[in-house]
């Protein structure tokens, strides 16, 4: 049985992580952090790091000013880590690779943990050569800690991986600056946050006389659960530092 620990349990995902692992007979809950302290579903969480000291793996869903630290913390204590906290752009994944090495132990960083979100991020890659230009609009509720999200950081990254030499964004001068969006690998990327929102992303690929849009949209946290839970039981056949759930399905 894997005794799985959990840094950040007091936030909206992490508890339902904690309750989620405490419920499949597969693992045991063998921690839970948080600078913020508390309990979940009955199971105290402690405000020190040292909790997760002894579990196999350990669940990291905190935020992107605290995330490096904790990995390296993670990575001392010889734990697997399996990451969800959002903000990982390709320098910081780079910075991970060459302080975390070839392990063990492990670390996968998953953008999006949503079975769906990965199949459009899939889709998008496959549409990428055979139209001239993408944009991508992400959407989220309105206490998301940043923005552009880790799922449009790293779609964008996939459909200029796909075909380099695509023209991808269209020129257009801007009347006001940002009305472009933000560039991520020559692809534009727009966040929305707003009241009502959970996740939502909108790819758009344009070519002559056709538009291709592909959309997932998150309407529960549960819809991450299946996701985490794969990434705990597959972390250990993942060297090193793996990036995204496709290794795993």
């Amino acid at each position: 049985m894997l005794r799985v620990g959990v840094s950040g349990a007091a936030g909206r995902m992490g508890g339902a992580v904690a309750a989620a692992i405490g419920a499949d007979p597969e693992f045991a809950v063998g921690g839970l952090f948080d600078p913020a302290g508390g309990q979940v579903g009955g199971m105290a969480i402690s405000t020190e790091p040292d909790t997760i000291e002894g579990c196999d793996v350990v669940v990291e869903f905190t935020n992107p000013a605290v995330v490096m630290d904790n990995l390296a913390t993670w990575r001392r204590m010889g734990v697997h880590a399996v990451v969800g906290t959002s903000g990982f752009t390709e320098e910081r994944i780079e910075a991970v690779r060459t302080s975390w090495g070839g392990g063990p132990p492990n670390c996968l960083i998953v953008p999006n943990f949503s079975i769906g979100a990965v199949l459009m991020m899939r889709f998008a890659e496959l549409a990428a050569p055979h139209f001239d230009a993408a944009e991508i609009v992400e959407l989220h509720h309105d206490r998301k800690a940043d923005a552009p999200s880790g799922t449009a950081a790293a779609t964008a990254s996939r459909i200029a991986e796909a075909n380099p030499e695509q023209r991808r964004a269209v020129e257009s001068s801007e009347l006001v600056p940002g009305a472009r969006g933000a560039s991520i690998a020559g692809v534009p990327v727009h966040a929305v946050r707003l009241p009502g929102l959970l996740a939502h992303q909108e790819v758009l690929f344009g070519a002559a006389g056709e538009v291709l849009r592909i959309r997932h949209d998150t309407t529960d946290r549960s819809s991450f659960l299946p996701g985490v839970l794969l990434g705990v039981r597959g972390i250990g056949e993942l060297p090193g530092v793996t990036v995204g759930l496709d290794a795993l399905l």
